[in-house]
């Protein structure tokens, strides 16, 4: 008998729970495979990433990648609040870029989730210091 499927906030709990405790495999399992994330703002990161591989990989990978190798990232989980499929969360990050600068950053993401698994995520952040952090220089306004 399998278990039924998380609840929508429970997906997303999870989820962040799993990013925060650097679980790869229970990140990549929390998104359809056809899911979307759209990050706002110009940065060499913004626009609608679509499908897991793509969001795991190249978008959460390549942001994982900009900051220092062992030093820790500090997500958590600030706020809930879930109606029917759409949950939003609020969320900190706290990490070290590979400069040795300090980010630090609050988000809020608008997630749909379906069959137990995100299908889509709408984030919101202080992209200017997303800007000023991870992406000093030239490359910032790319």
């Amino acid at each position: 008998m399998t278990a039924a499927p998380l609840g929508p906030k429970a997906v997303v709990t999870r989820y962040v729970e799993a990013v925060r405790d650097g679980d790869l495999d229970v990140v990549r399992d929390s998104f359809a495979v056809d899911a979307t994330w759209d990050y706002p703002g110009n940065l060499p990161i913004s626009g609608v990433w679509k499908g897991r591989d793509s969001i795991v990989e190249d978008f959460l990978g390549g942001m994982g990648g900009r900051l220092k190798p062992g030093a820790p990232l500090v997500i958590a989980l600030t706020n809930i609040v879930a109606d029917g499929e759409q949950v939003v969360a609020e969320w900190t990050s706290d990490g070290t870029t590979e400069a040795g600068a300090a980010y630090r950053n609050r988000c809020l993401g608008v997630f749909v989730v379906r069959d137990g698994r995100i299908a889509s995520i709408r984030e919101y952040a202080d992209t200017h210091h997303v800007a000023e952090v991870l992406f000093p220089g030239p490359a910032a306004g790319a």
